[in-house]
């Protein structure tokens, strides 16, 4: 019998210092990276702060993790700079954030090691980062990033940042991906172009504001690989991201 040498890892679960023995020779149940490109300076600031509260977050067997709860409020006193974040559909200066970004590269690493996630939501239109359906908005207080370890033994959470990158990795007894993850497009809106008359506009001028997006209805599932519930498709979640109009100033007509 094989016997794997442990060592003692104090980790924080609910708010509470927890000591647990994990495995020495930890192996991957899942990893999920996203892309910084495009980002600004201050949405990667912020989605890095996050992630480094995170890193090394240990999850002891049935106990759930909080987004909220461990990252703490993304204010100005520790450290999070003003920077976009959308606020019902619209892009707004605020504390924090990218912060979304950090959530929702953790969201996609916990379903391919088949976590269960017990409070996650969407964003208004679907961001570029992840997927649509693969995101996971949260906002202090009021939106949270849930999940619980299934395991009969604790999981550890690890950030894997790059000069471009954010993601991260579960790390626990078995080696993954411990599912597979699909997404299935339900239907696409093509948006419509809205002109706007602005005085500052030169005549027979066009100034392109937003460029619009798609939207699109998307369902999102996961397969187990492993265990008793192999081969069993769950579905995970059914999403709405309305089309986002393309916006354009013109001159006003004489």
């Amino acid at each position: 019998m094989r016997v794997l040498k442990a060592v003692m890892v104090v980790g924080l679960v609910g708010g509470l210092a927890a000591a647990v023995w994990l495995p020495k020779e930890e192996r991957t149940l899942g990893s999920y990276s996203t892309t910084l490109h495009a980002r600004t300076k201050g949405q990667r600031d912020n989605a890095l702060r996050a992630a480094h509260a995170i890193d090394g977050i240990v999850i002891e067997s049935g106990k759930e993790f909080s987004f909220n709860r461990t990252v703490g409020q993304w204010t100005q006193d520790r450290g999070y700079v003003l920077a976009p974040v959308s606020y019902d559909g619209e892009l707004v200066l605020d504390w924090g954030g990218g912060v979304c970004q950090t959530a929702s590269a953790l969201y996609n690493a916990v379903l391919l090691a088949d976590l269960e996630i017990t409070e996650r939501h969407r964003h208004t239109w679907a961001p570029p980062y992840v997927p649509p359906g693969r995101d996971a908005a949260v906002a202090q207080y009021t939106i949270d990033l849930r999940f619980r370890n299934p395991y009969p033994w604790p999981v550890r959470l690890r950030a894997v940042i790059g000069e471009d990158a954010l993601g991260f990795r579960v790390l626990g007894r078995q080696q993954g991906p411990m599912a597979a993850v699909a997404t299935e497009p339900l239907s696409i809106v093509d948006p419509i172009e809205v002109m706007r008359v602005d005085e500052r506009v030169r005549p027979g001028r066009r100034v392109l504001v937003t460029r619009g997006q798609p939207g699109v209805r998307v369902a999102v599932y996961r397969v187990p690989l492993h265990g008793p519930e192999a081969g069993r498709r769950e579905l995970v979640s059914r999403d709405h991201y309305p089309a986002k109009n393309r916006l354009v100033k013109v001159a006003k007509e004489e």
